[in-house]
């Protein structure tokens, strides 16, 4: 379905590439709904992912709206910088800032989103996020493009990992594409998802150097100081920060 439209569009680049015609570069404007269980006010790397990325396709001329869920009174529509505009649903949150999954309670309130704001593309976050797979479900049922970011590894033995992999192929059996933050997680998703690797691609996370500009003369001569940005969880690789001391 979704993977073998990609599949053709990638042979049919090919072969323009090989005849020696220039491919059609395209120019269209998108209506783009990001949508997740996790955004400000909570803090973490998919909040925060989402907010940039959302920034920079404004700046490219693209309109972007935001759908997650409520936190505590921050409920309806509030505006951040360049005028994104954040829906916060009021749906009931069941664990770990997640809401449930069935697929129904949510429909009306995400086909009033993507009809209210003429969404043409809707962009899902995160295998955690209960709302990233039900709008991606509501998303094809609507005829609409979709993409799927998956931004951590999970494993394939214990009870939590193999109810989120089932889901996980569930949503993404008909996603027109999926981007990971790196390249094992390319390989962890295409696995649990059981996906063809052509409509993954790998976008990776990182920090802008700039924004941490250290002071030469501050570094101390006897030893090697290093800095990990991360948060402190088992998932994050934090099980290494012990291997040093």
């Amino acid at each position: 379905m979704g993977q073998r439209r990609k599949v053709g569009a990638v042979h049919n680049s090919s072969s323009q590439s090989d005849s020696g015609e220039t491919p059609k570069v395209h120019s269209r404007k998108h209506n783009i709904c990001m949508v997740s269980d996790f955004f400000y006010p909570n803090m973490g790397g998919v909040e925060s992912h989402i907010y940039q990325l959302s920034q920079c396709l404004i700046e490219k001329g693209h309109k972007v709206v935001i759908v997650t869920h409520a936190y505590g009174r921050r409920k309806g529509v509030r505006y951040l910088t360049n005028g994104l505009k954040v829906y916060y649903l009021p749906l009931q949150v069941m664990y770990n800032q997640s809401t449930a999954t069935t697929c129904f309670h949510s429909l009306p309130l995400l086909r009033c989103v993507f009809v209210r704001e003429r969404i043409t593309v809707v962009h899902a976050h995160s295998s955690f996020s209960a709302m990233a797979h039900d709008a991606l479900f509501h998303a094809k049922t609507m005829g609409l493009n979709t993409v799927f970011t998956d931004h951590s590894l999970f494993g394939f033995a214990d009870v939590s990992s193999v109810l989120t992999n089932k889901l996980l192929t569930v949503s993404l059996c008909d996603t027109n594409h999926i981007v990971c933050v790196s390249y094992t997680s390319k390989e962890n998703t295409v696995l649990r998802a059981t996906l063809n690797p052509e409509i993954v691609s790998v976008i990776p996370n990182a920090v802008d150097p700039t924004d941490f500009t250290p002071d030469p003369s501050q570094r101390p001569p006897d030893r090697i100081t290093i800095v990990v940005i991360s948060r402190l969880v088992y998932r994050k690789g934090t099980v290494i920060l012990g291997w040093g001391s």
